[in-house]
Parts: C-alpha cells; structure tokens; sequence
C-alpha cells in the first residue's frame, strides 16, 4: 500500500503517521511539501495534524489554498481514500471536502487531554476492523474543535449514517451536555464524520497516538484498527 502524507509549514503529527505505516504497518510512506503538486501515485492521503500556518486567518483557511489541494481534491473526486486528522480535519471542512465547521472549544481554551470516542459506523474503510459501538482511547489537542453544522445539514449528516465517531465515556454513555464527556462541546458529540462516498475521513482526536501500546498510555493501541483498516479495503 503507497500512503502520501502532506506536510504543511506548522504540521506537527506527521512523524507519528509516518510512524504507523512505514514501521508498524509496513506500507510505503512518501512525505509531501505542500507546495507540491505531486501525489506520488498514493492508495491513500492523509492531512496530519498540527497547526498549518500557524493557524492565522482561520484553522484551515490558508492550507486549503495550497498547492497541493487542488490534486487531494482531484484523488478524493475519484474515490481516492483521504483521512484528515486535527488540523487535518479543519482543512477539509474549510476546503469544502467535508461539511460543517470546526469552532473555538466551548471553554475558550486549548485542549490537551484523552478522550473516548465510540465508533459509529464500521461500514467505511477506515473502521472495518472495529466492532460498531467500539471505544478508541486517545489524546486531542486543539483549540477549535467545536464541529458546528447548520439544523438541515446536521439532519441528513445523522440520517446518512455520516458520523463516523462520537465522544463518549469510557462506558460509552454519550451525553451532549457534559462537556467532561464531549469536552469541546460538538454538536451531537461529533468527533469524526465521513463523506457520502464513504472515502474521506476527518477527526478532532489523534489515534495515530494511540496505535501502540509503548506510547499510548491509557488508550494503549485502541487507535491502530483505524490505519489497519485501510489496508483490507
């Protein structure tokens, strides 16, 4: 499997994706500058997390604008698979590639911590080695992961099964309200949503973090079956 890893100027997780193929997964890893307008003939895409230019303007607002983003979208446009993690996630909302808005955290303050998230939907190919209603223990860390997204579209997002992960308690009660359980205060606990297609992932959480058991503290490498996953699809 040939995986493409983009690196923008501020990305800051892009060794630990690296990481999780090329050593743990044994794909092929190529890292691309943003300015880039070259692929390398990728099986999959992934956006790391960290905080692309800084995060001026707008989480998001300046990577879309890169190079490289008009071949993500042409890959994606085929059905190419493409994960965004974080930052990642932020610039595929803001590019259009995924719905809704990533907001300041319902305190106003950074987030660095772990969560539990539930997954919602195993039938895309970055969950198809989990259990639906499997939990995945691992660290966020951002300052605007408040997903947000409009009443109408909210409604065909829940209705298509497009959420992908939920943040949740280590049981798996999810309640939208405590914000100890959905700690930046998404919408419906969003913590990861997928397309209609089923091909582009975005998420807040980092389960490339938590992919093995030597540095994934608490969620020990609950992460990993989202990497995997991608292998057997």
């Amino acid at each position: 499997m040939r995986v493409t890893v983009v690196r923008f100027p501020g990305s800051n997780c892009d060794h630990d994706v690296e990481h999780v193929y090329a050593a743990l997964l044994n794909a092929s890893v190529e890292t691309i500058w943003h300015k880039e307008r070259d692929l390398k003939n990728p099986d999959l895409v992934i956006l790391p997390g960290g905080f692309s230019f800084g995060d001026y303007l707008r989480t998001g607002a300046l990577a879309r604008v890169s190079p490289i983003m008009e071949e993500v979208k042409k890959f994606s446009d085929t059905g190419g698979k493409l994960i965004g993690i974080c930052n990642g996630f932020q610039i595929l909302c803001e590019c259009g590639l995924l719905p809704g808005v990533l907001l300041r955290n319902i305190n106003r303050k950074f987030l660095s911590r772990y969560v539990n998230i539930k997954v919602e939907n195993n039938l895309i190919p970055f969950t198809s080695k989990y259990e639906n209603g499997e939990i995945i223990t691992c660290p966020v860390a951002h300052g605007e992961g408040n997903y947000f997204i409009d009443p109408e579209n909210l409604k065909a997002l829940e209705g298509d099964g497009l959420v992908v992960f939920r943040y949740c308690d280590p049981n798996g009660n999810i309640d939208h309200e405590n914000f100890e359980i959905n700690p930046n205060g998404s919408m419906n606990s969003i913590a990861g949503i997928s397309n209609k297609k089923g091909n582009i992932l975005g998420l807040m959480p980092h389960p490339e973090r938590a992919a093995e058991s030597i540095v994934g503290n608490i969620g020990n490498a609950s992460g990993l079956k989202v990497f995997e996953s991608c292998l057997v699809q």
